[in-house]
């Protein structure tokens, strides 16, 4: 059910957001301009496309709104809300933490927050860990530092157990921040929170690194990523320019989309290769990779940098026995260092000089605190998931749809990955910037 699929079948998918109940109390904000659950949000903005739906009598495809709602389910004196951080490390953590205590506590006035360890592990009484309490004060200067205050985790918990966990609480808000691991587990919460009839909010805020959930055009972190990514390209650039024929290799994440090398690329503008998941390659003869490289320095080129994406040329691996991590991912063969070994073998058996130099920033790249508009970002997501849950939202992740916050339900965030299009704008750009098709097709071959 990719964001294609629904705009052009809308009658076929439900797109509405469930709910634990319906707001009777008033919102104790003031000053606000309150959105309404009949505002919605067009999935596409082409013409063309929404006077063909119009045309054949069909619903515009449309997410509900996100922002705070006149009349609240919730009631902040009695609210008792929880934050939970799973999956890997992702700038922006605990900008997210800090700016949920904040709106909780300020703007709607909720006492008790509590902060689970160690992601889904913390709502396991077999683990042994204790909430943390939270309040601004605790949380005050934590947006300086990577990583996260509460601490994170991979792997599934039994649902039950966790639901018992919530109950014995008294919790009845849960945000659960992470990427579609994460949110499938917060979808799983929800459906066992509504089988037992409990008014328990849960709300996804999206963090995946990678930036590709379904019908969520930006996920925080992916900015801070993508900067931090071209301090190392420009590295990489430096230190190839330094050497005859020197190769500045670069491995950047991106298991299934290459968002982070696609963008890195076009920002830097001193890549010549750029490899991702979305784009087969073949590495040997006419038209592979080694020839290609080839063709540059062979024009006089005395340097080349290459990005690629952990994801990137898999199938150069199909012998390898599969390898999942604790939350059941598929974990990718390390295709920097197959290039670069692969790379070096061959100039060595045709007989050139190479001289490479191998980057491997992933762990530098997640574990860095957000930057610049990506942390005011964060702080809107959060903003936007407060709301939702005090007006008893649940099973929904807050959105970004086309520059406005959204309502998505977890079903549609995880049920597809976001790629690249390699006939879309942003893979044209890429090869616009980097000319590796022209080194790729042999268009300088035997020219200097």
């Amino acid at each position: 059910m990719k964001k294609e699929d629904i705009i052009q079948n809308p009658q076929d998918y439900d797109l509405s957001i469930e709910t634990v109940g319906m707001g009777t109390l008033r919102s104790p904000m003031s000053g606000v301009r309150f959105v309404s659950d009949e505002q919605r949000v067009c999935l596409t903005t082409d013409m063309q496309t929404l006077e063909q739906l119009s045309s054949n009598h069909l619903p515009v495809p449309s997410l509900e709104a996100a922002g705070p709602r006149e009349t609240i389910y919730h009631d902040p004196s009695w609210t008792r809300a929880a934050i939970v951080t799973c999956g890997g490390l992702c700038p922006g953590l605990n900008n997210v933490i800090k700016s949920l205590v904040q709106v909780l506590w300020f703007d709607y006035g909720v006492r008790n927050i509590f902060g689970i360890p160690y992601g889904y592990r913390g709502l396991n009484p077999d683990y042994g860990y204790s909430p943390v309490v939270l309040t601004p004060e605790v949380v005050d200067a934590i947006q300086e530092d990577g990583g996260t205050i509460l601490g994170s985790s991979r792997g599934n918990q039994d649902t039950k157990i966790m639901v018992d966990t919530l109950m014995r609480l008294n919790i009845n808000m849960l945000f659960c921040i992470g990427g579609d691991g994460t949110l499938r587990g917060a979808k799983d919460i929800a459906a066992e929170i509504k089988r037992r009839r409990q008014p328990i909010s849960v709300i996804g805020i999206p963090k995946t690194i990678d930036n590709d959930l379904n019908l969520v055009d930006r996920t925080f972190g992916f900015e801070t990523a993508v900067l931090s990514a071209t301090d190392v390209i420009t590295s990489a650039h430096t230190e190839a320019n330094g050497a005859f024929n020197g190769l500045g290799l670069v491995k950047l994440m991106g298991r299934d989309s290459g968002f982070i090398a696609a963008y890195a690329a076009l920002a830097t503008t001193v890549v010549n290769f750029c490899l991702v998941p979305e784009v087969p390659f073949q590495l040997e003869g006419e038209g592979g990779l080694l020839q290609a490289l080839e063709n540059r320095y062979d024009i006089g080129k005395k340097h080349a940098v290459l990005v690629v994406a952990e994801g990137a040329g898999q199938y150069f691996f199909e012998n390898q026995p599969e390898r999942r991590d604790a939350s059941g991912n598929l974990l990718k063969n390390d295709i920097g260092e197959f290039l670069h070994e692969k790379i070096k073998a061959h100039f060595a058996k045709v007989g050139k000089e190479i001289n490479i130099k191998y980057f491997d920033p992933s762990y530098m790249v997640r574990s860095i605190p957000a930057k610049g508009t990506d942390a005011i970002f964060c702080y809107q997501l959060a903003e936007n998931a407060v709301h939702a849950a005090m007006a008893g939202k649940t099973n929904m992740v807050v959105g970004s749809m086309n520059g406005t916050f959204t309502h998505v339900p977890i079903e549609f965030a995880v049920s597809e990955r976001r790629k690249i299009d390699p006939s879309g704008v942003l893979w044209h750009a890429v090869l616009g910037a980097t000319r590796q098709q022209d080194y790729f097709s042999g268009k300088y071959k035997g020219k200097k």
